[in-house]
């Protein structure tokens, strides 16, 4: 009931849902461009309808009574800012701990423009040996959803490439607060 409360959702927003459960046991998503507060409202709508479970990592104050209960039903995982370096290493873990894991994550770490991407997806999907899934919010075309596979290279440079060709027409609620797609 839930599912289908999500797709309806999903109908009266306007959005066409794209892609699906990844086909690898493991993989990080990447959903992106992160722009405004109502990306991770559609992303979970989203997860809900196709019926996905993915995890994610939201800021430990949001987990207050009762969101943080729902935010932990939905896959949520209370990260500690001020101690933010261990969020790559206890994904990774968790990646090892489980038999099928999905954890998504908005690459900017943030709603507003900044120099370019965090590289944390990038260093876990590394680490736990798994692919990229490229999950897109793509509010100029009302799509979102899970698009291609990414087996990364290990070149950093021509991963990234394939990543900006993928991202090239898809744009966020607020296109200005993008951030470039490069690491720093």
């Amino acid at each position: 009931m839930l599912r289908s409360l999500a797709r309806l959702i999903l109908r009266i927003g306007g959005w066409t849902a794209i892609g699906g459960i990844p086909d690898a046991p493991k993989a990080v998503i990447v959903a992106a461009p992160h722009t405004s507060n109502w990306d991770g409202f559609w992303a979970l709508v989203y997860k809900v309808a196709i019926g996905a479970e993915i995890h994610f990592f939201a800021k430990k104050s949001l987990f207050w009574f009762p969101l943080g209960t729902i935010l932990r039903a939905l896959g949520g995982i209370p990260l500690d800012r001020s101690r933010a370096s261990s969020a790559v290493q206890q994904a990774i873990d968790r990646f090892e701990r489980e038999d099928t894991f999905y954890f998504g994550l908005a690459p900017e770490g943030s709603r507003t423009r900044k120099p370019g991407w965090k590289s944390g997806f990038y260093r876990i999907a590394t680490g736990a040996n798994v692919p990229i899934y490229l999950g897109m919010l793509d509010f100029s075309n009302k799509r979102i959803g899970i698009g291609p596979r990414l087996d990364l290279t290990g070149d950093q440079d021509k991963d990234l490439e394939a990543i900006r060709a993928f991202y090239a027409g898809i744009k966020g609620r607020r296109p200005e607060q993008a951030s470039p797609i490069r690491f720093v």
